[in-house]
């Protein structure tokens, strides 16, 4: 097989063209385990916490601790890997991470006080490595220029939300028959063995940028890049307020057992419109797509205002999946057009901050609207968030390069 050049001449835009380019097998596969265990580790933490202290209060507040670290630490860690490449930071960043869900089974099994297991929560927060965005940028690097492009971040998507649909159930289910250590080793175990695996494709990783290119702040700190991350926080916003009010809606009604299935609908139909979105060329640029995409949103997230009965609701939280995944990808073309090649790690990895950062304050805003009213004021701050994430959608069409 040749060598990945970082550019293609087939112009069939489908995932069998992108999965043709010179090593994309190798690197895809290679970052599912990690992309699985990446979505266990956080509920694995409060399954570990909570089996050892019985305390939900002190699970939330290392899985808080592990979060935010996560958000603040991993543009950081990114940075390091633009300057000196996947191939020589991945191995020891996930070994840090390894190490630290080490530390925090060893506190929390000896029943250590609570400080020290947010301590350790914070260091595996902190050096959680971003595979989304170093995969992002190996297809950057191969597609670059190309219109399959598009169909590579659909695919990014697709394992994404995959990932996200498995790694939970998984969790649950090896925690609650194996223990609570179980979970959480099944989950580091995933995530070094895949990250290991994609350090290993060096054919296919970006070459590592100079340090005064990766250090310039104009390369990410431009309008339409802080634009673009503004509705990467409105869309998390929104899942967050979702994720609440869902689940208020379920328990309030005495259907507790509903809130699960019914928040999965979104994320299946997601996948579906994700998979039908990238398998085509879309005539219509990028950045009026992501406005109406966004406008599509707000849109669908209306009836939800009204609904009353479960199948209803249940038919209502499918729309908003038909915006979704679209958004995901399009999320992914805009950075990568907007930002230069030496800095793409980062600023993937800031858009994954913003979301986080959005599903905190989501979470916490539908909160108080559910407490003091009900669910449907919940749903009414996703429409709110959802409403902010296409007036930032405008000013990224607005202000492109």
């Amino acid at each position: 097989m040749p060598a990945l050049t970082g550019r293609i001449s087939t112009p069939t835009t489908n995932y069998a063209a992108v999965l043709r380019t010179p090593g994309a097998w190798k690197f895809y596969l290679a970052a599912v385990p990690a992309r699985i265990g990446i979505a266990m580790t956080s509920l694995g933490i409060v399954w570990l916490v909570h089996g050892f202290t019985g305390s939900y209060a002190a699970a939330g507040s290392v899985t808080g601790g592990y979060a935010v670290a996560e958000a603040l630490a991993g543009p950081q860690v990114a940075r390091l890997i633009d300057r000196f490449g996947q191939t020589r930071m991945l191995p020891i960043t996930v070994l840090v991470h390894a190490a630290a869900v080490a530390i925090l089974i060893g506190l929390t099994v000896s029943r250590a006080s609570l400080w020290s297991l947010i301590a350790a929560g914070v260091l595996a927060g902190a050096s959680l490595p971003q595979i989304g965005a170093q995969t992002a940028a190996r297809w950057s690097h191969a597609l670059r220029g190309t219109p399959l492009l598009s169909s590579a971040f659909a695919l990014e998507s697709l394992s994404v939300g995959i990932a996200f649909l498995v790694g939970p159930a998984l969790i649950g289910t090896v925690s609650s028959l194996g223990g609570p250590v179980a979970g959480s080793v099944l989950a580091t175990s995933l995530v070094l063995s895949g990250c290991l695996a994609l350090a290993a494709q060096r054919s296919t990783a970006p070459p590592q940028a100079r340090r005064d290119r990766v250090k310039s702040p104009d390369r990410l700190l431009h309008k339409g890049f802080l634009a673009l991350a503004g509705t990467n926080v409105g869309i998390g916003l929104f899942f967050g307020s979702m994720q609440v009010s869902v689940t208020a809606y379920a328990v309030d009604r005495g259907t507790a057992s509903l809130a699960g299935p019914l928040y999965s609908i979104t994320s299946l139909v997601g996948l579906f419109a994700g998979l039908a979105y990238g398998a085509r060329r879309w005539r219509m640029p990028a950045r009026s797509q992501f406005v109406l995409v966004l406008a599509g949103l707000s849109i669908s997230t209306l009836p939800l205002l009204m609904v009353e009965n479960p199948w209803a609701v249940g038919f209502a939280l499918a729309l908003p999946g038909l915006a979704i995944a679209p958004f995901q990808t399009l999320s992914s073309v805009l950075a990568e057009s907007e930002l230069d090649s030496a800095v793409l790690v980062q600023g993937f990895t800031w858009l994954n901050s913003g979301s986080a950062a959005g599903i905190a304050l989501g979470a916490a805003f539908a909160g108080r609207a559910v407490d003091a009213y009900t669910a449907h004021y919940g749903f009414a701050v996703a429409l709110l968030a959802a409403l902010t994430a296409t007036a930032m959608a405008v000013v990224v069409k607005v202000s492109g390069r």
